[in-house]
């Protein structure tokens, strides 16, 4: 009996032996949250919603006239508040958790399910309340770029049913096809962060804002020349610094990774607002302050895409053609075909986000993004192909979901202000207050 008993416990634990390697292989598969990367996406966190408040709104309120600059410093501010609270509700649910290829499930609905340990698949060493907070900010800026084409001549009300619905009907499918696991992504679209999502669906939906309204009343009589320049230089520069958390965040963790996309992130935006300098420069007689701050942004939505596939030298064109490209769009593509592009928002956001999706397919190495993540220079030419199907996918969508939401709302409560309202100015005439 004692010798059976002996060669069971000895078969018990030869095959307990066996079994460690694939239980320390399970235990290696679970998820562990990482303190660094942890601490680095708080910070990227906080960093991006900087780029909107205060930094937007800063840049946004000195590029009107003094009229509209407090009402202009108020739709971020409140997009910010009602992009927030609707990624509570259903926006995260819709654009972050598994579903269909077209749009997430309703699983983290009010945030449901979401513990002090859990994790999103798509951000394994971080708590899942550290994703979706850094994926907020991205929701709510999008929306909030939007506003400079429009700036000066919309109804705060038609505003904000606009900026809701758009988040829920357009961003939030549009960031689930990218980077969601949606189909975009199935097809091989490389977007580090936010080229498509952010800066192409921003601008095309800030163009068709733009042709729904109308141009403002006197543009092109009257002076609209910015009130106040001091101020988007603060704001431009306050995007620069949280662009890095937009960017180098996108990696999910302090990382090899994270560091190169800070890197290439500076030397595009460098280079971009020194090509958009010396093209006005040569083209105008003078390089303006307006012109080398908007370059660095435009250096900035350029590099947003290639991020995280391309290296310092890929970037430096990246931002040249950048600069040069924005430029063009600001001016020469405005003026041709006559809209009113308040603060460019088409200009620099789709013409920047478009050009620097595409060159990602052109300049993306192996050796920075990983995993097949290659473009033309690196032997794969297809590539380029793919980022052009992707952005205009994104286009046509944003196209149709904005103009459709646009003429519903218009239909419903109107979109514009009165002429005399207009004149007078969105500060008094909407909220009652004026910059002394």
């Amino acid at each position: 009996m004692k010798r059976t008993i002996r060669k069971m416990l000895f078969a018990a634990g030869a095959a307990g032996t066996l079994l460690l390697p694939a239980l320390a292989l399970a235990a290696d598969d679970k998820p562990k949250i990482d303190s660094g990367d942890t601490a680095w996406m708080l910070t990227s966190t906080a960093l991006v919603l900087m780029m909107t408040i205060p930094g937007l709104a800063l840049f946004y309120g000195g590029m009107v006239r003094k009229k509209n600059v407090l009402a202009t410093v108020m739709q971020s501010f409140a997009v910010t508040c009602l992009v927030t609270v609707l990624w509570l509700f259903i926006g995260y649910s819709l654009a972050f958790t598994p579903g269909s290829a077209v749009i997430g499930g309703t699983s983290r609905a009010l945030m449901s399910g979401m513990g002090l340990n859990s994790v999103n698949d798509l951000a394994k060493t971080i708590p899942e309340s550290v994703y979706m907070s850094f994926q907020l900010t991205f929701a709510i800026i999008t929306p909030a770029l939007i506003a400079g084409a429009f700036a000066e001549r919309m109804k705060f009300s038609a505003m904000l049913w606009f900026m809701g619905l758009w988040s829920l009907l357009v961003y939030a499918p549009i960031a689930h096809w990218v980077w969601g696991g949606g189909f975009l992504g199935d097809w091989g679209v490389l977007d580090f962060a936010g080229g498509t999502v952010v800066h192409i669906n921003a601008g095309v939906a800030g163009l068709v804002c733009a042709l729904v309204l109308g141009k403002r009343k006197g543009y092109g009589a009257e002076n609209m020349a910015p009130h106040n320049l001091v101020l988007s230089v603060i704001g431009a520069s306050l995007l620069w610094v949280g662009w890095f958390g937009f960017n180098a965040g996108s990696a999910t963790a302090a990382s090899g990774n994270a560091g190169m996309a800070m890197a290439v992130t500076q030397f595009a935006t460098a280079s971009a607002a020194l090509s958009w300098m010396f093209a006005e420069w040569m083209i105008r007689g003078k390089p303006s302050v307006l012109g080398i701050i908007s370059g660095a942004v435009a250096g900035l939505v350029a590099i947003t895409p290639a991020s995280g596939f391309v290296n310092p030298p890929g970037a430096l064109v990246i931002g040249i053609v950048a600069g040069l490209l924005c430029f063009w769009g600001a001016t020469g593509l405005k003026h041709a075909m006559g809209y009113d592009d308040s603060l460019d928002a088409f200009g620099v956001h789709a013409v920047g986000g478009f050009a620097g999706a595409i060159l990602t397919g052109v300049f993306a190495v192996e050796a920075i993004g990983g995993d097949g993540h290659k473009g033309l220079v690196d032997g794969n030419p297809g590539q380029v192909l793919t980022q052009l199907e992707g952005c205009l996918v994104t286009m046509a969508w944003c196209a149709v979901g904005s103009f459709v939401i646009l003429k519903v709302i218009d239909a419903l409560i109107g979109l514009r202000v009165t002429t005399e309202e207009e004149v007078e100015g969105l500060d008094i005439s909407l909220h009652g207050e004026t910059v002394h």
